[in-house]
C-alpha cells in the first residue's frame, strides 16, 4: 500500500510539473487547451490548476471568446509569486537584482564595492543585499535565494574557488557569503552566468558560444539548454585563448591571451574607465578612440572565427563591450568573414540581448530555475 501512494504521489507531481513548465513557456490559455496539449484528462488538469491556483503560482488573466459555450478561462502562470536575487561581484563593484519568475528586472543596483577577502567585505555585501531586498518591498518568504557570480573557475559542487586571479578568493567558500546573507546561496561563474541568462526563454535547443567582453574577457558553451563546464570547470575560458604568440601579457602570467586584446578596458581605459562614453566618442569619429577600435576588432574578428571553427554554432557577443556593438554587428560579421575557411558571411554572430547587469541576471535565474524544476 505504500509503494503505491508514493507512485500516486509522484505522478501527481509529474503532472503538477507538467502543467506548471507548459504554462511557463507561453502566453495565457485554457485549461481545455492545456489537457489537450499534454494529452492529460481534464479533470487532472483542473484539479492540479486548482492546487496551483491555492499557491498563488497560477492566476486567471480574463476570458476567451465563446465559441459557442461558456467562456473558457485563460490561465497564466504568476510571474510575481516569487523572486530571486542576483550578484555580479567584480574586482571594484558589487551589482545586484531582484528579478521576478520572467526574468524581469525589478530593481537593479551597482556601487563601487573593492573585492577583498575579508570578513568586513563580507559583511559589507550582507548589509548591500539585505538593504537592497527591504527597498524592493518584498516578502522574505517570497524570495528563492541569491545567486551569486564570481570572475573565477568553481570546484565540482560550486561552492567554493578553486581559481581566481581576477579576485583575490582562490579557495574561498560561499559560506563566507552565507554568513551574511540569510537566504539560500549559490555560486557561478560570471561568463556562464551571462550566457545563460541570455539562452532564458529561448524556446530553441540551439547551441551557442556566448563570448563574455567584460574588463575580464569569458564566456560559455551552452549545447541546447545546458551549459558545457567541461572536465575542470574550465569550459568557455575564452579568454586565455592564445591569439598572439609572444604577444601582449595577460594577467595570468601568460603571453597573447584573448583577454589582453579584447577585454572591456581596452576601449574604456581611453575614457577613465567608462565604456559608455568610449562609444559615444567612437560615434563621433574622435581619436584615439577610433584608432583603439581598429585594433581591438582586428582581434575580436579572430577570436569570433576561432569559436565559430570550435563549435559551429551561433556566437553571441556580451558583457560591458558587447552591450553595445548592435550599430557595429554589420562591420564586425563582415570583417570575420574574411578568415572563415567555410562560408561567405558571418550571419551567425549575434549581439546580447540582455543590456543590464547581465550577469547578476543569470546568477538569480539558477534559483528560478530550481524552482521551476521542483514545482
Amino acid at each position: 500500500m505504500t509503494t503505491g501512494r508514493v507512485n500516486s504521489i509522484e505522478v501527481k507531481k509529474i503532472n503538477r510539473n507538467a502543467i506548471y513548465n507548459f504554462l511557463y513557456m507561453r502566453e495565457p490559455i485554457s485549461i481545455q487547451e492545456i489537457a489537450y496539449s499534454l494529452n492529460m484528462s481534464l479533470p487532472t488538469v483542473t484539479q492540479n490548476i486548482k492546487e496551483l491556483y491555492e499557491r498563488g503560482l497560477v492566476i486567471e488573466t480574463g476570458l476567451f471568446e465563446s465559441t459557442g459555450g461558456r467562456k473558457a478561462k485563460a490561465i497564466s502562470y504568476n510571474s510575481t509569486a516569487k523572486y530571486a536575487v542576483g550578484l555580479d561581484i567584480t574586482r571594484n563593484h558589487v551589482g545586484i537584482v531582484m528579478i521576478d519568475l520572467s526574468a524581469k528586472v525589478i530593481r537593479n543596483y551597482r556601487k563601487l564595492f573593492p573585492f577583498v577577502n575579508s570578513k568586513e567585505y563580507f559583511k559589507g555585501v550582507g548589509h548591500l543585499v539585505n538593504s537592497f531586498i527591504l527597498d524592493c518591498k518584498i516578502e522574505p518568504e517570497n524570495i528563492l535565494g541569491v545567486g551569486i557570480a564570481l570572475p573565477a573557475i568553481l570546484s565540482d559542487d560550486s561552492r567554493s574557488v578553486s581559481y581566481a586571479q581576477v579576485i583575490d578568493f582562490e579557495g574561498g567558500s560561499i559560506t563566507a557569503f552565507e554568513e551574511f546573507i540569510p537566504y539560500r546561496c549559490t555560486f557561478s561563474n560570471d561568463a556562464n552566468a551571462a550566457g545563460f541568462a541570455e539562452r532564458w526563454g529561448d524556446k530553441t535547443d540551439e547551441s551557442v558560444a556566448y563570448l563574455s567582453l567584460n574588463n575580464s574577457v569569458g564566456g560559455s558553451i551552452i549545447i541546447g539548454k545546458n551549459i558545457y563546464n567541461g572536465q575542470n570547470q574550465r569550459g568557455g575560458e575564452f579568454g586565455h585563448m592564445t591569439i598572439a604568440p609572444a604577444g601582449r601579457t595577460c594577467y595570468c602570467g601568460q603571453k597573447g591571451c584573448v583577454d589582453a586584446y579584447c577585454s572591456a578596458k581596452i576601449l574604456s581605459d581611453s575614457t577613465n574607465g567608462n565604456i559608455a562614453e568610449f562609444f559615444r566618442l567612437l560615434r563621433l569619429g574622435k581619436e584615439p578612440q577610433k584608432s583603439i577600435w581598429e585594433e581591438y576588432v582586428s582581434y575580436l574578428v579572430v577570436a569570433i572565427n576561432n569559436l565559430r571553427m570550435l563549435f559551429d554554432c551561433k556566437v553571441i557577443l556580451g558583457g560591458y563591450a558587447g552591450a553595445y556593438m548592435d550599430e557595429y554587428i554589420d562591420e564586425l560579421r563582415q570583417k570575420v568573414s574574411k578568415y572563415n575557411t567555410f562560408e561567405v558571411d558571418g550571419t551567425y554572430l549575434h549581439v546580447c540581448k540582455y543590456k543590464l547587469e547581465t550577469t547578476a541576471v543569470g546568477a538569480a535565474l539558477l534559483h528560478v530555475e530550481e524552482f521551476i524544476k521542483n514545482i
